[in-house]
């Protein structure tokens, strides 16, 4: 099956397919709508989108033919009233996984504010799960609350291949949680993490994960690009140990790319930092380490050098084999065929993209 790479932008999906040798755009759909979140399920063989849409609010849509006809199912639904007492409505759909290959029709919705759901009828209808949206952390706003944004929410979804029982999510501003028992119970998983930007750098929950990702071949590998800096565990996620490269470089960013079979492996698309959102030192750089972060090398071979001021956001980075393919804040697409020992500019002039996927 030819490779297909989703991106969603603010201004609607783009696909990009190689024909005769050459990458380029072959259609797009949803023109004009802001997309949040892309998804594909390569257990079902769906695509997913949600829209962001400025006056109806969250839209959420899937496809069983590569884009030839959508179908809108309902998006989820929170709570009448929250804690305060104050109606709860949903803000954005962030992210979406499968439940696990023996679950078939069953999946995970990560939201604002800081909900996560669960289907078990492919998608049809989800419900809240109360495990985490009940955890006594969540209920304290100097533990859960907004980054750059009004509300918490959760954008990292982690499905152990081995254990579908096994869950883990990342939320910013709180933190890692994980569960055992599929969502019933959840426990902190924020030990080794840095919140610098709190008086208390080493609190319990307040932690800023922008992206979590696991090896597949090993999942008890864990990597997340967080606001303090890069971080890894061994042990999902029960103690994080920083990785940031050394003088500081690679250190803050969003997007992370994992090696499916080297749990060593990954790939990091840095940022100048939280005040200064552009490339850092105004150069694009891909930065890659073999060996679990003790050492990262710069993958800069078709890149531009100078006057760089787009950043790559947290879901708009994706990698399949050696296929890489990275997307910008300014509308620029950029793939490697050989894990980033080389780039190609697809494009540079889309709308700012805020997701890509690959279909294979």
């Amino acid at each position: 099956m030819r490779l297909k790479i989703l991106v969603g932008t603010s201004k609607g999906i783009v696909i990009v397919e190689k024909k005769h040798g050459l990458w380029a755009i072959s259609e797009t759909q949803f023109l004009g709508m802001p997309v949040s979140m892309l998804f594909v399920d390569k257990i079902a063989g769906r695509w997913w989108v949600a829209l962001d849409h400025k006056h109806w609010g969250p839209k959420l849509h899937y496809t069983e033919n590569d884009g030839g006809k959508w179908n809108e199912v309902g998006v989820p639904v929170y709570k009448e009233s929250d804690s305060d007492k104050k109606p709860v409505r949903l803000k954005r759909i962030w992210t979406m996984e499968n439940a696990g290959a023996g679950r078939p029709g069953c999946l995970w919705l990560g939201t604002e504010p800081g909900g996560l759901f669960y289907s078990d009828n492919n998608g049809k209808t989800f419900q809240l799960n109360e495990g985490l949206w009940n955890h006594p952390s969540r209920m304290d706003k100097s533990q859960w609350f907004g980054a750059g944004r009004d509300h918490p929410f959760v954008h990292s979804i982690v499905v152990d291949p081995r254990d579908a029982d096994n869950v883990f999510v990342a939320v910013s501003c709180a933190g890692v949680f994980g569960s055992s028992d599929n969502g019933k119970s959840w426990s902190v998983r924020n030990n080794g993490l840095e919140a610098t930007y709190l008086p208390n750098p080493n609190v319990d929950v307040g932690h800023d994960p922008h992206l979590m990702l696991a090896c597949k071949a090993n999942p008890d590998v864990m990597w997340q690009q967080n606001h303090c800096g890069i971080f890894r565990s061994i042990d999902q996620g029960k103690l994080w140990k920083k990785v940031s490269g050394a003088n500081g470089f690679p250190h803050y960013g969003f997007a992370l790319a994992v090696e499916d079979e080297n749990p060593e492996e990954a790939w990091v698309i840095p940022a100048q930092s939280d005040e200064v959102r552009v490339a850092v030192d105004l150069r694009m750089s891909v930065c890659h380490t073999n060996d679990g972060g003790s050492r990262w090398k710069r993958l800069e071979s078709g890149l531009p050098s100078s006057n760089v001021f787009g950043i790559v956001l947290r879901h708009a980075f994706a990698k399949e084999g050696p296929l890489l393919v990275f997307g910008t804040n300014n509308g620029n697409l950029f793939l490697s065929e050989d894990k980033g020992e080389g780039w190609t500019r697809v494009s540079g002039d889309l709308a700012p993209v805020n997701y890509v996927k690959i279909s294979s």
